[in-house]
């Protein structure tokens, strides 16, 4: 085979940096989440798990990874 047509898998997951919409605090959360994810400052809710991908609620910074 040539070594172009050999596919690696690439997780479709990722780890996201949000910001609290209450107190502006920037935390590290998965995309993935399995569990509820609070604020580490005021304690609202940031990101809720589906079954698949997280619901954020809050705003996306950025993506890391």
């Amino acid at each position: 085979m040539k070594r172009k047509e050999i596919l690696t898998p690439v997780p479709r997951s990722k780890f996201l940096r949000v910001q609290c919409p209450d107190c502006g605090n920037e935390q590290t959360v998965f995309s993935n989440v399995a569990t509820r994810v609070k604020c580490n400052i005021c304690g609202r809710d940031l990101a809720l798990p589906t079954g698949g991908k997280s619901k954020i609620l809050s705003d996306k910074v950025k993506e890391i990874g």
